[in-house]
């Protein structure tokens, strides 16, 4: 019979097996392609020697075409839990030195008990995703595996944070499980996420294309817009995910958490008051803007990559975390389309769950006009907008600094769609249309065209008659913008709001 300095020794020589993944020169095979194992990911992202890792031990139980006869060790996936600076969060993080990563049925259960935790504790969960796909092998048991992440992550939505991060393949049904999630990272050359790989793809279509084109991190951050974030390397990536962790709660239950970031909240910028053009029509950039109100320049921008005619991004003002919706007036004038509202939409709704303050910076001219945005379904598209914004019960403050016309300016939250607080810029003109199309229309037979149009343009090309009828609660300085959100911001802390009683909305999606 074993000693108990004997059953320590056999215990220690067991994990360090573990430990070892699949093995030296699978390992080697990871660095080689520019990636970190499972566990090196997971000590970078956690605050050092915080890591509590859970399941270790857990073994398959297939028989199936030899499989009784394999070691995997760790099943294929690191769980457990630990701290990013100093604040609770569970995580996994496939092996791809193991199996290819596959997903079995215990590996799934690991998984599924992460999740679970992360629920009862009300902390954030993060999916490192590095994975060949299903374990063929444990066929329906794996697919049952798949299912209950799926369950798992609609069950947690809007509960606590939950991102994916996509360090190798992810193929078939597993892209599903980052797609719920709240938000995707993708490495640059190394990520990539498709339902079907490029083999199937000639083999069906006859298409020709390699993986990184098909569903790399730029693809999916530029044209799918199914990826928020593009990281230059893995050691970016664990920076940026760290990065915006600081400005999420834990949950949905708390407030977002308080920086101490040295910036005067009545500081004021001489340089707003000139910073948009005399041209009406001229371009700026918004993010100019964005950067001299917050907390020392500082933003995140999310889906920096896709629909940059609209801007979405964390920001803090006075320490506290705030999302921000603003045009940019220097792609596409600005103009609203589908994928605008597609990104603002989603970014608007996670904002709400996680009472994240919204401030808006409108300089809309309208929704993008054209045949193919109407059957793209742009009014579909737009309705989503005008939901996400009437639904959003968390502060909202919108500051207009320029055009606001039409339907794009219900769109980007004016009073009637639940804006708390209108701010206007004298250089803002709110109205139905640009003031040169309507005085067209309202003076097209009048001899006295031009005078009439002109004097128009001066008395309707203003912030003034929304001001006059309470639709705009205040025109104030460009350089004041900061300290007025600020002030409007702290009013608002204390808003509650309660809808009517139902089991949920119908969002046009």
């Amino acid at each position: 019979m074993a000693t108990v300095a004997e059953k320590i020794e056999q215990m220690r020589e067991k994990k360090a097996h573990i430990m070892e993944g699949g093995g030296k020169s699978r390992i080697e095979k990871q660095h080689e392609k520019g990636k970190m194992t499972a566990r090196e990911r997971i000590a970078k992202l956690f605050d050092e020697d915080t890591f509590v890792e859970l399941d270790m031990f857990v073994k398959h139980r297939c028989t199936n075409f030899g499989q009784e006869k394999k070691e995997l060790p760790g099943e294929g996936v690191v769980t457990g839990y630990g701290t990013v600076d100093g604040r609770l969060v569970y995580a996994y993080a496939q092996d791809f030195t193991v199996e290819g990563g596959s997903l079995g049925e215990k590996h799934a259960h690991k998984i599924w008990k992460v999740m679970d935790l992360a629920m009862k504790m009300g902390a954030p969960c993060i999916g490192i995703n590095d994975s060949g796909g299903a374990r063929i092998q444990e066929a329906v048991d794996a697919l049952s595996g798949y299912a209950g992440i799926f369950y798992r992550n609609t069950a947690a939505s809007g509960v606590i944070p939950q991102i994916s991060v996509i360090m190798g393949p992810c193929a078939g049904g597993a892209v599903y499980s980052p797609a719920i999630t709240d938000f995707i990272y993708m490495v640059k050359n190394t990520s990539q996420m498709f339902i079907t790989g490029p083999a199937v793809i000639k083999s069906v279509t006859a298409e020709e294309i390699t993986a990184e084109a098909l569903g790399g991190a730029m693809t999916h951050n530029t044209k799918s817009g199914v990826a928020h974030f593009a990281a230059e390397d893995e050691d970016d990536c664990i920076k940026q995910i760290r990065y915006l962790l600081s400005f999420l709660p834990s949950n949905n239950m708390e407030d977002t958490p308080w920086v101490e970031t040295g910036d005067d909240p009545d500081r004021q910028d001489e340089a707003l008051n000139s910073i948009i053009p005399d041209n009406p029509n001229a371009p700026y950039n918004m993010k100019d803007i964005i950067a001299s109100i917050v907390d020392n320049g500082e933003f995140y921008e999310v889906h920096e990559h896709f629909a940059k005619n609209i801007i979405c991004c964390f920001a803090r003002f006075d320490g506290r975390s705030v999302g921000i919706i603003a045009n940019q007036p220097n792609v596409m004038a600005g103009c609203l389309d589908v994928d605008a509202s597609d990104k603002s939409s989603r970014f608007i709704r996670f904002c709400d769950a996680f009472n994240i303050p919204l401030v808006n910076l409108v300089d809309v001219p309208g929704f993008l006009p054209g045949v193919n945005q109407e059957h793209l379904g742009i009014i579909r598209h737009g309705a989503k907008m005008l939901y996400a914004y009437s639904e959003a019960t968390v502060p909202k403050v919108t500051v207009i600094t320029r055009k606001a016309y039409g339907g794009s300016y219900i769109a980007m939250c004016c009073r009637e769609l639940g804006a708390d607080q209108v701010m206007a810029w004298p250089t803002s003109e709110i109205a139905v249309m640009g003031p040169a199309g309507a005085a067209n229309i309202i003076f097209r037979k009048d001899p006295d065209q031009e005078a009439k149009t002109a004097e128009y343009i001066e008395e309707f090309a203003t912030p003034y008659k929304a001001a006059e009828r309470g639709y705009a609660d205040m025109v104030i300085e460009p350089k004041e913008t900061r300290p007025r959100i600020i002030t409007a911001l702290n009013a608002l802390a204390s808003k509650r709001e309660i809808g009517p009683t139902k089991k949920h909305g119908n969002i046009p999606l």
